[in-house]
């Protein structure tokens, strides 16, 4: 049988998402090994393929429920989400929600938002580096233009809010932590994940911080940025807060 490249491209398709061979197998070859064979071989090639790819994105997650029960929940990811896009890196991103809606997981709450921190940590690594605004920048802008200047993040800066103390999981999930415990009733945290010169990481951030980052990451000029700090924390510092976030280097440019 011979299908036109467009319907072969559809079939084989549906077939790798569903595992329904039908009418593909007669236009595949065959010699020592039959054609449903061969089918089978290449779909299971491909679903451990991405499987193993989320071990290498979500690196804590793996750490915190073994090795057989990441796979087993990864092969289940994989089997109703095959990538859209032919880069690995950007494949997993509805692994936390799906890990959220996980039966077997169920028993670990925390671990959705372990693994929505270990995507914001992949995101952030596989964006370019880009120059970064250093204080003498600032030191051109004239003062009573800086509040309604609007400061960029870096690309793929991320806010993350958890009700769970993902900052020490994630710290003690690490080669070489301290084998203390983590208290899982400790509260909750919000973290800026952001990209570094070689690397990715996070800093911890108070409600008026996070309010003030996420405002920031939305477009809102400074002083819409600080307003909204202000609301949810009145004690908010808005030069100590900016500073400490320069050093860090997370702001890349001036919109004017």
């Amino acid at each position: 049988m011979t299908l036109a490249l467009r319907d072969l491209q559809a079939a084989m398709a549906a077939y790798l998402a569903s595992g329904d061979g039908t009418g593909l197998a007669g236009a595949v070859a065959g010699d020592s090994i039959p054609a449903d064979a061969r089918l089978r071989i290449h779909r299971h090639h491909l679903h451990e393929s991405l499987a193993t790819a989320l071990t290498t994105t979500f690196p804590t997650v793996r750490q915190l429920v073994g090795e057989a029960f990441f796979r087993a929940m990864a092969r289940a990811f994989v089997a109703a989400n095959l990538p859209a896009q032919p880069v690995l890196s950007e494949y997993g991103e509805g692994f936390a929600a799906f890990i959220d809606g996980y039966d077997r997981a169920r028993g670990l709450p925390y671990l959705g938002d372990v693994a929505r921190l270990d995507w914001a940590l992949n995101v952030a690594f596989h964006n370019p580096w880009q120059s970064r605004l250093t204080a003498p920048d600032l030191a051109t802008i004239p003062a009573e233009q800086l509040p309604a200047a609007r400061i960029g993040l870096a690309p793929g800066t991320t806010v993350i809010r958890s009700a769970h103390p993902i900052d020490r999981i994630w710290a003690a999930s690490q080669p070489g932590a301290s084998s203390a415990t983590v208290d899982l009733d400790a509260g909750g945290t919000c973290l800026l994940v952001f990209r570094q010169h070689d690397d990715s990481g996070f800093v911890a951030l108070r409600a008026g911080e996070a309010a003030f980052a996420s405002s920031l990451l939305a477009g809102a000029s400074l002083e819409d940025a600080a307003f909204a700090a202000f609301a949810v924390d009145p004690g908010f510092d808005l030069s100590v807060v900016f500073r400490r976030l320069l050093d860090l280097t997370v702001f890349v440019a001036l919109q004017q």
